[in-house]
């Protein structure tokens, strides 16, 4: 177990919406969910976690394939975590957000509920185990993902009015 002054040395990264982030130094990963889905993938045998942070669902195959997409952004991350010595059947995933924050009248489309069904269903074709999870509702996430420990802190956001 690290000490409080060892875990203050750990380097620190914000990860912003269409991106992901896995490296094998340790990092503490902050981001901010609303509508938006986080998994953090963390293989306990290497001590190394990954973590994306996507908007939508389905790339629908025009433009560049980014981690913008829930479809690319999982499958980049499983990628990136096997390219740094995981084996898949080691990975474990948590997953974060999907909430609906916008005004439902005008949320049609239910962004956040179909940003959670491309993680459950993804993660269950790939085998890999759901540990964790705090998703849906009608409020915003932040969360900070300790990389070396599989550590997830989260906090609900409170809607201002």
């Amino acid at each position: 177990m690290r000490s409080s002054e060892q875990e203050n040395n750990i380097k620190t990264h914000y990860l912003y919406p269409a991106a992901l982030f896995a490296e094998p130094e340790p990092h503490l990963v902050d981001t901010i969910l609303g509508s938006c889905v986080a998994v953090c993938l963390y293989d306990p045998v290497k001590k190394i976690g990954g973590i994306n942070h996507y908007m939508l669902p389905f790339w629908n195959g025009t433009g560049l394939a980014s981690p913008k997409y829930g479809n690319i952004a999982i499958q980049k991350l499983v990628e990136k975590m096997l390219f740094m010595g995981s084996s898949k059947g080691n990975i474990q995933a948590k997953i974060f957000g999907g909430g609906e924050v916008v005004d439902t009248k005008t949320n049609m489309f239910k962004i956040g509920e179909r940003n959670i069904e491309i993680a459950e269903n993804m993660l269950a074709e790939l085998k890999i185990k759901i540990t964790g999870k705090s998703i849906g509702g009608k409020q915003g996430r932040k969360i900070r993902f300790n990389t070396e420990t599989g550590v997830v802190l989260m906090k609900l956001i409170q809607k201002s009015t």
